[in-house]
């Protein structure tokens, strides 16, 4: 009978051991979601109507269209047979399973300062918590001999940040800023597409410590990543923390809306977070000096440009197409409607240096994301089709240079240029 008892007790403490450990184990899948979440890896390891992480999908670069790779858990085309070593390899230092150098397309260089417990809780997540799916990788269209890739373990040299062998910083440490600044060197790899890059594709800044080029604006596919500092004209220098948190989870606040690339990162990513982790997010932002020591003071709104187009007395170039095209959405005083059709006047899209995205969007139309906090869908239609180039360019201008905006000229050879690179139809014959 005891030895019963003995044989029954050693049972009991055996599962509860294991359904301990279990449930250990599905806390981390669960956190590793979450890290994919922040890492918004679905964005660029899932093709267009493919499975999610399958891979696949094009990524333009300089050299040619590198193709992201299949991080399913499966063992034949996937990366089902990783260790957590060869999967910390891939992520955080920029080197395969076969000990190839990965193109920087994959954002190690940020990955790097992921801490190795979350980079325990993300290889949870992809073995345990993805669904395998079986699908070869792609080559890159990259050419010989710029497809060699024996230079990338030198540029990785040059380039890539030592790896970090410290603690995550837990979203309840007490200090927001520090979870913040985490977030977005980490995980976020924000400064991927907000840093501008050097002659060797690198980033000119990999955190705020190495200048203010860290978050400054980059350039991307067509888009201009915006400045990410306390620039008043063209960055954050006038939103608050709480305008940046209600564009991380809705995708729009009374200052913008999210287009292009960053449409799907809020959708896709950012709207998952928790409010702590935002409000951490915003907090470290608002911490980033202006990248323009000058750039101090905020634009005042001027309301001629909107007694003139109200009393039919516009007369400068760009005018009447604003009024035709753009006026019954964005409004003659240029400050659109409050989250659904974005403000043009003081619009730190509109005030950049560099035009880009605001070209862009009238050649192509932008859609704001979905989100749950913002579930309802606005769209601009593009007008590519319906307007020349020097058509754009005079519109542009006018929405530059009216409201109190300043921001210089844009020319027709500048709406050429990007309705080549953005693939936008051709335009009309006159």
């Amino acid at each position: 009978m005891m030895k019963r008892h003995i044989i029954a007790a050693a049972f009991a403490l055996f599962a509860h051991n294991a359904l301990a450990a279990d449930a250990a184990d599905q806390q981390m899948i669960k956190q590793g979601e979450y890290l994919a979440r922040a890492g918004d890896c679905v964005a660029c390891h899932t093709a267009k109507g493919g499975k999610p992480f399958a891979g696949g999908l094009g990524l333009e670069s300089p050299l040619g269209t590198i193709y992201s790779t299949n991080i399913t858990p499966d063992r034949d085309t996937g990366i089902g047979n990783y260790s957590l070593e060869d999967f910390d390899r891939a992520v955080r230092h920029g080197v395969a399973r076969d000990g190839h150098s990965l193109y920087p397309a994959m954002p190690f260089t940020s990955y790097a300062n992921v801490s190795p417990a979350d980079v325990r809780a993300l290889y949870a997540y992809f073995m345990h918590g993805v669904e395998p799916v079986r699908q070869e990788n792609k080559d890159t269209d990259i050419s010989w001999p710029m497809s060699m890739r024996w230079p990338l373990n030198v540029w990785r040299w040059m380039f890539a940040p030592d790896v970090v062998d410290a603690p995550a910083v837990p979203a309840d440490s007490g200090d927001a800023v520090l979870r913040g600044k985490y977030l977005v060197e980490g995980l976020g790899h924000c400064s991927t597409c907000h840093t501008p890059r050097g002659v060797a594709l690198q980033e000119k800044a990999l955190s705020d410590k190495d200048g203010t080029a860290f978050l400054s604006g980059g350039k991307i596919e067509g888009w201009l990543a915006k400045n990410l500092r306390g620039d008043m004209h063209d960055g954050l220098g006038t939103w608050t923390e709480a305008d940046i948190v209600a564009f991380l989870k809705g995708g729009r606040n009374e200052h913008s809306a999210a287009f292009g690339g960053m449409a799907q990162v809020v959708e896709d990513s950012t709207q998952h977070l928790t409010d702590a982790d935002l409000a951490a997010i915003a907090k470290y932002l608002k911490t980033l000096s202006p990248a323009d020591p000058k750039a101090t003071q905020a634009l005042t709104y001027d309301d001629s440009t909107y007694k003139a187009l109200s009393s039919g007395q516009a007369t400068v170039r760009g005018a009447m197409d604003y009024i035709n095209n753009c006026a019954t959405c964005h409004r003659t005083d240029g400050r659109g409607w409050t989250e659904t059709f974005p403000r043009l006047a003081q619009s730190t899209t509109v005030n950049t240096e560099d035009p880009t995205s605001l070209i862009h969007i009238v050649l192509q139309g932008a859609e704001m994301p979905w989100t749950k906090a913002a579930p309802t869908h606005y769209a601009m239609p593009g007008f590519a089709a319906r307007m020349t180039d020097a058509e754009v360019a005079d519109v542009v201008t006018f929405i530059r240079s009216s409201w109190g905006n300043k921001a210089p000229a844009v020319t027709a050879s500048q709406v050429a240029d990007i309705r080549k690179e953005v693939h936008a139809a051709d335009a009309p014959k006159r």
